[in-house]
Parts: structure tokens; sequence; C-alpha cells
């Protein structure tokens, strides 16, 4: 009995010793395991969602019955191709979501710079509040405050009545698309910018000063190009974010307001139109594709 007492944590031992021999002569098998369940998760979901959306593309609707037609064809994308009105669409979508990464970089970098480079740790605390705080409320909750705003009877007209300039009158239109946009994904623009900056060797900026450099020109020679990646990956969240949204168009920019988003939701949800609307899901989908390798050339995801 003692014996049998005595051999058992050996065998215990011996099998754990197996197993850690076992994983050391092959030590790709660890990642592989922790990473089974995640990779699986996104190949089901993630991966055959856009290989059912790509294939449903090529399929047509019974214009009688508006039932699906699993016949393949090209006419879902010709219609895209040819219509003037929907080139215009995808034109619009496209710079509206390059205005609002471009005027998201203007804003956020000064602002990274700041946080990254002068302010001390407890401002840094606080400004990080400041930018994460309205990522905790509500999507619509921040869209309907911006109405409130941007209306013709909202506070920019009336503030700006009340000291006797005209009233600015930018509800519902593009221009208001604009400015929510580019308030709502500003975080997302200055939180890489601000990991990209924190990166960058203050020993760089001594030697710009030593070899005569000023601050200004230490900022542009030096710190713009380590910080681009950054900058770039945060375009990335704020360009994507931008071209696919379909809530802010249809609150913000009104009935006029045609965006992709929108343009989809319609076809999905109104004119049942699912093989038109995959189609045109296509589009972003597209772009986004080229933005990331365009972004992979200039080390966005190292910055990430």
């Amino acid at each position: 009995m003692a014996v049998a007492t005595a051999r058992r944590p050996r065998s215990k031992s011996g099998g754990a010793a197996r197993f850690s021999t076992f994983f050391w002569r092959f030590p790709w098998l660890r990642p592989l395991l922790l990473l089974s369940p995640p990779m699986a998760w996104f190949v089901v979901i993630y991966l055959a969602s856009l290989a059912t959306l790509l294939i449903t593309a090529f399929w047509a609707i019974n214009p009688f019955t508006t039932q699906i037609v699993q016949v393949w064809n090209l006419g879902n994308f010709e219609r895209i191709l040819e219509e003037p009105a929907y080139r215009a669409i995808i034109g619009r979508t496209v710079l509206m979501a390059a205005l609002v990464t471009v005027t998201d970089a203007v804003l956020a970098f000064p602002f990274a710079y700041f946080m990254a480079r002068v302010a001390s740790r407890r401002v840094q605390t606080l400004l990080f509040a400041a930018v994460l705080l309205p990522l905790w409320a509500s999507y619509l909750a921040r869209v309907y405050a911006w109405i409130l705003i941007l209306n013709h009877n909202g506070l920019l007209n009336w503030s700006l009545q009340s000291i006797g300039l005209p009233p600015a009158d930018i509800g519902y239109t593009n221009v208001a698309m604009w400015v929510v946009f580019s308030y709502i994904w500003l975080p997302f623009m200055i939180i890489p910018t601000y990991a990209a900056l924190e990166r960058v060797p203050e020993s760089l900026l001594e030697a710009a000063a030593d070899l005569g450099a000023r601050r200004w020109r230490a900022v542009r020679d030096v710190v713009l190009p380590l910080a681009l990646p950054g900058v770039v990956a945060g375009s990335i969240f704020t360009f994507s974010l931008t071209l696919g949204d379909y809530i802010t168009p249809i609150l913000v920019g009104g009935a006029g307001s045609s965006f992709i988003g929108n343009v989809i939701y319609s076809n999905v949800g109104i004119a049942n139109n699912i093989p038109f609307a995959a189609a045109l899901a296509m589009v972003p989908i597209a772009i986004m594709a080229v933005y990331l390798l365009i972004a992979q050339r200039l080390g966005a995801f190292e910055a990430l």
C-alpha cells in the first residue's frame, strides 16, 4: 500500500513531464491550441458571411414575386457601374469619408502631441478620460445631441442670432454629417496617434535641437514622419466607419442624403432587393481592401 502510494505522485509528475516534453518538441502546437477557438469562430462567422454576401451579389430578384432567383449573373454590378446615380452615391460617400479622415487627423495630431510630449501624467489621465468618455455613451444619444445643436431651432443658430450674426442653417445637410462624423470618430484617430507619438525617442528631438533645428522643424522633420503610421492606423477606423455608416446619414443628413450605407439599408428593408444590396455592399469592402494595402505599405499595422 505504501509502495503504491509512493508511486502515484511519480506517475503524475511523469505524465506532466511527458506533456511538457511533447510541447517542447512541437512548440507550434501551443499557439495553435490557443488560437484555434477564436480562429474557428472567425472563419465560420466572419469569412463565411462574406462568402455568402459575395455569392448573393451574383443572384437576381424576381420583379413580380420579389423572390430571390439563384441564377448567376452580373446584372447587379452592371447596374451599379452604369447608372450615374449609384456612381454619384459612391463618390459622395468616399469623399465624405476622406474629408472626415483629414479633419480628424488635423484635430487629433496636436491633441495627441500635447498628451504624449507635453502634458504631465495627471493631465494625461484627465485627457484620456475626456477622449474615452464619449465612447461610453450611446451612439444614438450622441447623434441626437448633435441634431439638437445643428437643427434650425437648435443651439448653434440661437447662439449666432443672440450675438447678432445670421443663423448657420446647416441642419440636415452634408455639412452637418461632416461635423457629426468628425466628432464621433475623433477618439479613434487620437488614440493611435498618441501611441505613435509616445514611442518617438526623446533623444531624436535632442539631437535635432543640437543640430540647430527649431521646435517646429523638429516636429515636422522628425516627429511627423515617425507618427505617420499612427495617423494612418487611425485613418483606417475613421475612413471605414464613415464609409459603412447608415444611421447618421438618415438622422442627420435627412431624406435627401444618399450614402452607400443607407442605400443598402433601404434595399434590404424597404425594396427587399437583397442581391443588389449585397452587390453594393461589396463596394466599400473592395475600397477598404485597397485602403488596407496602402496602409500596410505605410506601416500602419505596426502602430495598432
